[in-house]
């Protein structure tokens, strides 16, 4: 008799081991009464909220790891196959005019990313004087009214001087709070600063070729599937956004051949 309970009992044991509901039964018994979900989380909310920010946490890890994984590969296309910004004769230029290495910057000058970007260019700059070279181009978005007088002023003041076209992007970049909150009067001033002829300036704005040169600028940027600011070009490799320096500095070395991320 005892044996046959324990037998009994063994029996009862595996049908709850190997006849558990199947994940289609689950779905379908949560779907007829969505309260069995309801219920459990009432019973332990801790463990439901610690699974789900796990949960959580490890979809934005694997979605960083593609991406990263993404980006790395298109890199590697863009090393073998560089875009090709068009590099104009009387643009201001940054730098040494026989650098190896043109980084072409599409920026906006009220842009908060791209006053991030403008210190990670100075960074540059300093870590390769001989070797780096700048082009700013222009990339003004829509919704700040002033990065399209910003990038006016400065094609008008280039049209004096190119140093002082670089005084005046320095400047601006420095003090963008001011740009933002004195407007057209900042632009004034800073134009002053730099130097520039205020009566020359006045007229040079209204110029057109200063309008067809902007735009020229933002249809490469679109063309080179730009979205947003800042964007740069470092001999045709692309960097969507405000990357740090050592980004910049992996992808420098690898064209210097100093290492970096190169591979053979």
């Amino acid at each position: 008799m005892k044996a046959l309970k324990l037998f009994g009992l063994s029996a009862i044991a595996l049908s709850l081991v190997n006849c558990a509901p199947s994940a289609k039964q689950l779905k379908e018994a949560v779907e007829k009464d969505p309260s069995i979900v309801f219920a459990a989380i009432e019973k332990a909310p801790e463990q439901f909220i610690e699974v789900v920010n796990k949960a959580a946490q490890n979809a934005q890890k694997q979605a960083q790891e593609k991406a990263i994984a993404e980006e790395s590969k298109k890199r590697d296309e863009e090393f073998k196959n560089p875009l090709k910004p068009e590099v104009q004769e009387g643009r201001v230029i940054f730098g040494p005019k026989d650098a190896k290495i043109t980084i072409v910057e599409y920026s906006d000058f009220e842009c908060p990313y791209c006053s991030k970007g403008y210190a990670t260019i100075e960074e540059v700059m300093k870590a390769y004087p001989k070797d780096v070279r700048v082009l700013y181009k222009h990339m003004p978005l829509d919704f700040h009214p002033m990065a399209m007088p910003s990038a006016r002023y400065f094609e008008a003041i280039a049209m004096q001087d190119h140093a002082k076209a670089e005084k005046f992007y320095h400047i601006v970049f420095e003090n963008q709070g001011e740009l933002r909150s004195k407007k057209e009067g900042f632009l004034k001033e800073t134009a002053k600063k730099a130097g520039a002829d205020m009566k020359r300036l006045e007229k040079d704005l209204k110029d057109e070729k200063i309008t067809k040169q902007i735009e020229a600028d933002m249809e490469e940027a679109r063309k080179f599937n730009f979205s947003g600011t800042p964007g740069f070009l470092i001999n045709g490799v692309s960097l969507r956004g405000a990357y740090p320096f050592s980004e910049f500095k992996s992808i420098i070395d690898r064209q210097l051949g100093n290492g970096g991320d190169k591979k053979e």
